[in-house]
């Protein structure tokens, strides 16, 4: 309940929603692809760097290590499941040290233009594996996956939810080793519903969770204005109309914010309606001035100005360097 001293009398009752819910409910992937990877030791797979992607490997059978540069090496069960949220390069071998190969010099069998069998190793233990690498287009999903740690792991049969992805897992490397038609699509689509479940067990288990925008989301206020903010980034948002909005008073509404998300109101929108206009640039071909006034801009120039003060380039150069 809010203190009736920070509620005006003349502002509309505020209706409880589920901003975190909704953030998670955009994390919509766009696969960049995915591999039904047969491995036997000894075998080591190097994979680079993808800026801007979010790599996943299911264990499906047999056992590995993940290695990444400045962490410890990680074992990885049959069940297991691991996240590299931040596309950062690292490696998957029988044991840890284990020489690897590079990604792309790997045999492999082509499926279809996202999905293949990946193959490797010498004759040993066989480990099977499901991988993935995916794009999250929504700024709100980008700024969610911005908190995560550099790894993630989920061990299945440990999970407060371990029947459901056990199961999940069954039926996923059913669908490898058949190869049914529409078998690719069934994978695909679990392999997403498993990436949003392993964030959402982080969320849930993490204390580090309870701090910044993730906590700001929980926050019935602070996280419904941040919605609306999302909803409808061209409106003529004031911090008095978010306040109102949200039943609060304009002062008491200020501080709560900025003590939540580590800013004011408006300079999140300003950076949200950047992060917009940024993913526009790059996946269609709408105008710099057409933009501007979608996203609430009199003039192109004080979007422009705008622009270049959040993401440090112009957006006419960031066009270019999308292309």
């Amino acid at each position: 309940m809010n203190d009736p001293a920070e509620t005006p009398r003349h502002v509309k009752p505020w209706i409880p929603v589920d901003p975190l819910g909704e953030a998670l409910h955009t994390m919509r992937m766009n696969g960049v692809f995915y591999t039904r990877s047969e491995f036997t030791a000894p075998w080591g797979l190097e994979l680079p760097p993808m800026p801007g992607v979010l790599m996943f490997h299911v264990v499906t059978s047999g056992r590995c290590w993940l290695e990444i540069d400045g962490s410890e090496p990680r074992p990885l069960r049959l069940g297991d499941l691991a996240l590299v949220p931040h596309g950062e390069g690292h490696r998957l071998v029988s044991e840890p040290g284990t020489p690897s190969d590079d990604l792309f010099d790997l045999p492999r069998e082509q499926l279809s233009d996202r999905y293949e069998i990946l193959r490797a190793g010498s004759g040993g233990e066989p480990t099977n594996m499901i991988c993935g690498a995916v794009r999250f287009d929504h700024p709100s999903a980008r700024e969610l996956l911005g908190l995560l740690p550099k790894t993630i792991a989920v061990e299945a049969w440990s999970s407060p939810h371990g029947e459901w992805i056990q199961s999940t897992l069954r039926l996923m490397a059913a669908e490898a080793r058949e190869l049914r038609p529409g078998g690719e699509t069934i994978i695909t689509r679990l392999a997403d519903i498993l990436v949003i479940q392993i964030i959402r067990s982080w969320i849930d288990d993490n204390p580090n969770a309870g701090h910044g925008w993730l906590h700001a989301m929980r926050d019935p206020q602070v996280g419904g204005a941040i919605l609306l903010m999302h909803r409808s980034p061209s409106r003529p948002w004031t911090v008095a109309s978010l306040a109102a909005e949200v039943a609060m008073s304009r002062s008491a509404f200020s501080a709560r914010f900025k003590t939540y998300v580590g800013e004011s109101p408006l300079q999140y929108l300003t950076r949200w309606r950047m992060n917009v206009a940024a993913i526009r640039l790059e996946e269609s071909d709408i105008g710099i001035p057409e933009l501007a006034e979608d996203l609430g801009y009199r003039s192109e120039a004080a979007f422009s100005r705008a622009f270049k003060r959040v993401n440090g380039i112009p957006p006419g150069a960031a066009r270019r360097r999308s292309s």
